[in-house]
């Protein structure tokens, strides 16, 4: 696995783990860019479920497969359920998925 300080993603043997930093309640779902979190460098994701009984969730979920072009199926969220700061697997090459991050957030991996 590689990791970089500055970057909200490593890669691992099954693709890519991304640190996200969620905004619920907002009036678009969309990705906009980077944010500090006290965690480190999260990718910022507004959407505009709220958080109840996972509706938040599912909806980082969708935005972050339709803004990276992958199946929601290959994105699991595996830390952070109840906290704005998640953090989500993403299976596939994570080679191939970290250049596509950064390339989408015009930033050097």
């Amino acid at each position: 696995m590689t990791t970089d300080a500055t970057l909200p993603w490593t890669r691992s043997r099954d693709g890519l783990v991304l640190r996200v930093r969620v905004t619920p309640k907002s009036s678009k779902d969309m990705v906009e860019g980077l944010e500090a979190s006290a965690q480190g460098p999260a990718l910022k994701v507004r959407v505009r479920a709220v958080p109840d009984k996972g509706a938040a969730n599912t909806a980082v979920v969708e935005a972050v497969a339709d803004w990276l072009g992958v199946a929601k199926s290959s994105i699991t969220l595996i830390a952070g359920s109840t906290a704005r700061v998640k953090s989500l697997a993403i299976a596939g090459d994570g080679a191939t998925l970290a250049a596509e991050c950064a390339r989408r957030l015009g930033v050097q991996d």
